[in-house]
């Protein structure tokens, strides 16, 4: 299961915000992977009940209503609400050692729900889906803080070392996109950017833009913070170049030196909003998708991601991230990076309890550093 502190997609954890609601802050920070519905619809046990939060489903099941605090009472309580998303195949007790890590590092400010809500972080697939949440204006009177994402593959799972199990053997990558949708159901075709109609873009790509009735990168622009960690090797699941968004030629040798105070975290980026007029959709695309989704080979489809991926990065390009790269290979277990980034469980993941900790002290750090801009 990857995370994330802001926005996000399959495999992953993702989504960290703060919203500003009358004269005071209600942070909402979501991490996890997919996001998920709750089977009622009343108020995380711990908030006052007041305005509800809207939040449209993503898959099967309830809408999420979230209840925010009433602003208009004196009494002193949480003004942040941290949302953790875990993934497909996978449950809410993922985020075990997370969530008790965060309520002693982040103290009483901070209300952290453990299934879903307005502020997300996910890991893996729910990052994405929490992308998709924002995008249909999921949380309204709130201000946006915080996105964060892990070991989520942004860019979906469809190329060399995207899927990173399959061991760029292409007779294994062109197997894995038809048989994807059996296994997850439409998440995997959605992955493999093989979902709707030939003549319509992938959801991925949908999410890399704006529309009329869906506004996915305002809706990260309106984040404060969006920051992506990603696994530089030993991730069975997500790839670097996809959770990290970079292109093949941008990555680098990773570093096997951690930052002091946080194990195996390697490396951290500042990327800066690039001006873009993506992400297209163009005919040949189309005609691309169409060979790919109804007769796969190695050079069709690799030539079909390769525009895809190009075009969701000029889309996502728009807004500025923090790039965390982490590196397990001086871990006793270094092939379980994927679940060892959020730590899913205490004794056989603690690989990755820096990680956590990074996640923690930046989210109680935020405002004291600078915002990441966009250029829209």
């Amino acid at each position: 299961m990857a995370s994330t502190a802001c926005s996000l997609p399959p495999h992953g954890h993702s989504l960290r915000g703060s919203y500003r609601y009358s004269s005071r802050f209600f942070r909402f920070s979501p991490v996890g992977r997919a996001c998920s519905s709750s089977s009622g619809s009343g108020a995380p046990s711990g908030l006052k009940s007041g305005r509800n939060i809207y939040f449209h489903p993503v898959s099967r099941g309830t809408p999420v209503f979230c209840s925010l605090m009433d602003t208009s009472k004196s009494k002193q309580g949480p003004d942040h609400l941290l949302v953790l998303v875990h993934g497909i195949m996978a449950s809410p007790k993922d985020w075990t050692y997370g969530e008790a890590v965060l309520k002693r590092r982040l103290g009483d400010n901070f209300f952290i729900y453990g299934q879903s809500g307005a502020s997300i972080v996910p890991t893996a697939s729910g990052s994405a889906k929490s992308r998709q949440t924002s995008g249909l204006g999921a949380v309204a009177g709130l201000e946006p803080i915080n996105f964060i994402t892990l070991a989520t593959p942004h860019l979906g799972v469809r190329g060399r070392n995207q899927l990173p199990f399959l061991q760029g053997l292409s007779i294994l990558e062109k197997l894995a996109a038809p048989l994807a949708p059996l296994i997850v159901g439409r998440t995997g075709a959605q992955l493999f950017l093989t979902d709707g109609d030939p003549s319509k873009p992938p959801l991925l790509l949908q999410m890399a833009s704006d529309s009329e009735d869906k506004k996915f990168i305002l809706a990260l622009a309106a984040f404060k913070n969006r920051v992506l960690y990603a696994n530089v090797s030993y991730d069975h699941m997500v790839g670097w170049r996809t959770s990290s968004l970079r292109r093949e030629k941008d990555l680098i040798k990773p570093s096997h030196r951690s930052l002091d105070g946080y194990k195996h975290i390697v490396n951290v980026e500042y990327c800066s909003p690039v001006s873009s007029e993506g992400p297209h959709f163009p005919s040949k695309a189309a005609r691309a998708k169409e060979v790919a989704q109804r007769t796969p080979n190695t050079e069709n489809t690799e030539e079909y991601h390769q525009m895809m991926e190009e075009e969701m990065i000029h889309g996502l390009q728009k807004v500025g991230w923090k790039k965390v790269d982490v590196n397990f290979h001086s871990s006793f277990w270094p092939y379980l990076a994927h679940n060892n980034i959020h730590v899913k469980n205490e004794w056989l993941h603690n690989a990755g309890a820096g990680v956590i900790a990074h996640v923690a002290d930046s989210i109680k750090q935020q405002e004291s550093r600078p915002c990441l801009a966009a250029n829209l």
